[in-house]
């Protein structure tokens, strides 16, 4: 197995694909291969172990393959996977939260042949804990698109070393963090990625902090007393029924999926109010119709939005606001004192990227200083920029699909995101697009079809000049299909015709 001979005084980027020689065309099986890959010199490059496994009876990986653990610079850890019947592709998958171990949202690719890698971004910590930032410039710039941008490049390198050519496309995909992740790479590094699908992408990562305080401030008034939410599961529950008798049937189908939220003008004022203003499960009191308002509405700071607000639905699932913005998880109160996602995700970032103090209260912030205080990390964290140009000129494809019910992550966020592509480019749909996923929430989950072959999307896009314009989402329960429905390039929408199945995609037609 030939190794890379480069010079150390060349930058990172070109050392790479600096090589001495390139690997014989016939050699001995991927088995016998793998282990001489523990030895491979890479500049700024540890290769831990490199092993063969064979193919797993259990879990979502079935196949043959060699597993090189590594990392790149002092601190940025990574998993590539090379299958014994490689398709010829890489495809990177994106970590969610704060990441801290290495993630790989894509990993089942290598099924289908793909090479696929992940990382930890650069630290090790819990996916809701950030005091792995504090002062630490280089792990936070790692985080922030450094990390992912190294290990593609490492990954590639160990790929044509390894099969003995370049992989013919490159891929990635994520969600959450992830889908940032994946934003930033078209961006920031648009040469890293053929084609990129970016899931419910938390781009605006110092905006998302703001509503997140905002909220909890909202329904965690008291630091001291996070244990009582100001909105329980029943009083949820009410709010969520209310607004599905109230919107449900606006697009023409009862199915406890509202295909546009945005359509809802429901009125948090007219749930039925607890006489004497006194908390009960099918009333709402004078605090909680305050919290609301509140949550559902923009963050607002000195007379400008600056995130948008929480789209109706996703009330009642406990992966919902029960989770995200209303609950107390008895897990994140042990671990670090925070009731919900939004809650621990908020604080931890203003503690340690924003004030690097572990003891800064949220009860007391007040937004208007959140632009100032946000411009530093935010510069590295945002990936906001909707010029895209350099990744249209280099034929690149951008999928990004967002759930309406996600109650992690604002979908109307990513819409006025996107509305901004299309605003500074009229063919952006020639290159991008924006799927919504109508009652889905983060990621995956709720009433709505969750499960869409995004892989096959975008690289049918890539390498066939296919553009998506109907994808099929489905439901699934036990392995088979309860529901399906198309879902369609933004502005358009599912429509249904009138006649057969509402559980059925054939009944529906994509229509502006």
């Amino acid at each position: 197995m030939s190794t890379l001979a480069c010079r150390s005084g060349l930058a990172f980027t070109i050392a790479l694909v600096c090589f001495a020689s390139q690997t014989a065309a016939a050699q001995d099986g991927a088995a016998a291969k793998c282990p001489a890959l523990a030895s491979l010199e890479l500049p700024d490059v540890k290769v831990a172990t490199a092993v063969p496994v064979a193919a797993p009876t259990v879990g979502p990986i079935k196949v043959a393959h060699c597993r090189v653990d590594g990392s790149v610079g002092k601190d940025i850890r990574f998993s590539l996977l090379l299958p014994d019947q490689w398709n010829g592709k890489f495809f990177m998958g994106g970590g969610g939260g704060f990441v801290g171990s290495v993630q790989n949202q894509s990993v089942g690719v290598l099924n289908s042949g793909y090479a696929t890698v992940g990382t930890d971004t650069g630290h090790q910590a819990s996916g809701t804990q950030a005091n792995w930032a504090m002062n630490e410039m280089e792990r936070q710039l790692n985080y922030g698109h450094v990390g992912v941008h190294r290990v593609a490049e490492v990954s590639k390198a160990i790929i044509r070393e390894y099969y003995g050519s370049k992989p013919t496309r490159s891929y990635f995909g994520g969600c959450s963090n992830g889908g940032r992740q994946a934003m930033m790479s078209a961006q920031r590094y648009p040469n890293d990625f053929d084609g990129i699908v970016a899931g419910a992408p938390a781009m605006d990562f110092m905006g998302i902090g703001a509503q997140f305080i905002k909220d909890s401030q909202a329904q965690y008034p008291d630091p001291k007393n996070l244990e009582q939410p100001l909105l329980p599961p029943a009083t949820l529950k009410l709010v969520g029924a209310k607004v599905l008798e109230a919107c449900d049937r606006i697009d023409g189908v009862k199915d406890d999926v509202m295909e546009d939220p945005r359509a809802c003008k429901f009125d948090v004022g007219s749930l039925p109010a607890c006489p004497g203003d006194q908390a009960g499960e099918q009333c709402v009191t004078k605090a909680q119709v305050a919290a609301l308002r509140k949550i559902y509405a923009p963050t607002d700071a000195n007379g400008e939005t600056i995130f948008s607000g929480q789209p109706f639905g996703g009330e009642t699932d406990a992966a919902g606001w029960q989770a995200w913005i209303a609950g107390v998880n008895p897990q994140l109160i042990a671990s670090q004192r925070a009731p919900s996602l939004r809650y621990a995700f908020g604080t931890e970032m203003f503690k340690y990227f924003i004030y690097g103090d572990p003891q800064w209260d949220y009860s007391q912030y007040d937004l208007a200083r959140w632009k100032k205080d946000s411009a530093r990390p935010g510069s590295y964290l945002n990936a906001t920029d909707p010029n895209l140009d350099a990744f249209k000129s280099r034929g690149g494809k951008l999928i990004i699909w967002h759930g309406w019910a996600d109650a992690g992550l604002s979908a109307l966020a990513t819409v006025k995101y996107y509305e901004q592509v299309q605003a500074r480019d009229p063919a952006a749909k020639d290159y991008a697009r924006l799927f919504l996923l109508p009652g889905v929430l983060h990621c995956a989950g709720g009433a709505g079809p969750d499960t869409v072959d995004w892989p096959a999307a975008i690289t049918e896009w890539v390498e066939n000049g296919k553009a998506p314009d109907r994808v099929i989402a489905s439901k699934l329960a036990a392995g088979k299909a309860t529901r399906t429905r198309p879902l369609c390039p933004y502005p358009q929408r599912a429509v249904y015709s009138g006649k057969g199945s509402t559980d059925d995609a054939a009944q529906f037609a994509c229509k502006s």
